[in-house]
């Protein structure tokens, strides 16, 4: 078998002939042949297509096919060809804006009147033009200071939503027996009522010091940054008896691509471009829920 990669197309409507002709005729002027593997499937959620490459594609390429793509409603993967799905035995994936529809640490600061500043620190990081997360963290929970604690209660009750397939990826993957890891530079308190609501086997994220029922502006202990959720998702293999490359990873911002580079499938979701350029998959389109036709 090639090391070619393989393209999937992800759609919530059945895809078009016309965007099949079209990704064909794209990278045949890249010199490369895409030929149709077992026709359209739709698992009444969502349909799929995919196709055999017989070359390389370099990230320009991949960004004009998915190009394509999207002006069809469609999200496009590149898998790899020899990636056996039964293999996958680990979902690991960030908590706020990927398994969740906002940053927690904004929607708390709302209480404050700071969230603009806080979001601004936020945006930079996720973009990757802020580089120290550790530090982003640190200057934008200091700003929380005062915030009484009922606001993270408010925040989970009030403003916290799974997105789109979250519910349907946790109940698909805990069914096959996955191993589910929630890792976050967010915070505990939001991550352990997740792991209640969701069926998390793990979920790792940091800590809020509270005293005498107020934010202090610190966080406990060593801060969850790219490098730790990369650590903790080896730490979870190791202890299985696997490696990464049997993992499944989705994440949106640049702290999550330690974690997901060398993942058996890497998966950015309504992504920041840094991200959604170095993911075997992109979904702008499709919920979480696709992912596990990745894995079918």
């Amino acid at each position: 078998m090639s090391n070619y990669p393989v393209l999937v197309a992800l759609s919530r409507d059945p895809i078009a002939e016309k965007l099949v002709f079209s990704l064909k005729d794209q990278a045949l002027t890249f010199g490369v042949s895409l030929h149709s593997i077992g026709g359209q499937v739709g698992n009444g959620a969502y349909y799929v297509e995919r196709f055999e490459s017989n070359s390389h594609l370099d990230t320009a390429q991949r960004e004009q096919l998915r190009s394509i793509a999207a002006s069809f409603n469609a999200d496009l993967c590149f898998l790899r060809s020899n990636l056996v799905p039964q293999d996958i035995r680990v979902l690991a994936m960030d908590m706020d804006s990927t398994l969740i529809n906002i940053e927690c640490i904004d929607e708390i600061a709302d209480f404050t009147g700071k969230k603009s500043a806080v979001a601004e620190i936020t945006e930079a990081t996720m973009r990757g033009e802020i580089k120290d997360f550790k530090e982003s963290l640190r200057r934008r929970v200091a700003l929380l200071e005062g915030v009484h604690a009922d606001a993270l209660e408010s925040v989970y009750r009030e403003r916290l939503r799974p997105n789109p397939g979250a519910v349907e990826l946790l109940a698909g993957a805990n069914e096959r027996g996955m191993y589910t890891l929630l890792v976050s530079g967010g915070f505990t308190f939001f991550t352990e009522k997740l792991r209640q609501q969701l069926g998390f086997k793990q979920t790792q994220a940091n800590t809020l010091e509270i005293v005498d029922g107020k934010l202090t502006g610190k966080v406990l202990g060593e801060i969850v940054d790219g490098a730790a959720k990369a650590a903790h998702l080896d730490e979870a293999c190791s202890r299985l008896g696997c490696t990464k490359a049997n993992a499944i990873t989705m994440g949106d911002g640049a702290n999550d691509l330690i974690m997901m580079n060398g993942s058996g499938i890497s998966v950015a979701y309504q992504a920041k471009p840094v991200v959604k350029e170095k993911a075997d998959a992109a979904f702008d389109r499709v919920g979480l829920d696709a992912a596990l036709l990745l894995i079918s």
